[in-house]
């Protein structure tokens, strides 16, 4: 798996943006994972539809903020992005995405070897007739065979 990820912040009282791409890597797609989801800590600020914060506004006024859910892709796609306002920060400072994308890396790491633990099989099978019923059915076989080898 590959996590890649962006914050971007324009200059004044714009959020910060965090994008991000999550991709699975070929042999992990072909184990049939599933997603991983995570309560992230990385926050999720009061109105994060607004791409900006005013002074004395939403997080800049003590306004407590929530967190993002954040997730593996499924093993069907193989990559999943997400575009994220943070809540503005005088130090712009979030090292809360790095914690939560090694903690979503660490679950899906588990998954991953429970997976690969999981062997593969090929198993064929095949059934004849037991000796016991071969030596039963032979010898009234042999004994029409004579039969109808003497006109019978």
């Amino acid at each position: 798996m590959i996590i890649e990820w962006n914050i971007n912040k324009k200059r004044g009282n714009f959020r910060p943006v965090l994008t991000y791409t999550i991709s699975l890597e070929d042999f992990e797609k072909e184990l049939g994972l599933p997603q991983v989801v995570l309560e992230s800590n990385i926050p999720e600020p009061p109105d994060s539809w607004s791409a900006s914060c005013l002074p004395g506004k939403c997080e800049r006024n003590g306004c407590d903020c929530t967190t993002y859910r954040i997730y593996t892709p499924d093993h069907k796609t193989g990559e999943t992005s997400g575009k994220l306002m943070l809540p503005w920060r005088g130090d712009s400072d979030y090292p809360e995405v790095k914690e939560s994308f090694l903690k979503l890396r660490s679950n899906f790491e588990a998954v991953l070897k429970e997976a690969y633990n999981s062997h593969p099989i090929d198993v064929d099978g095949r059934l004849e007739l037991s000796g016991d019923t071969r030596r039963y059915i032979a010898s009234g076989l042999v004994s029409q065979r004579f039969l109808k080898a003497a006109g019978f």
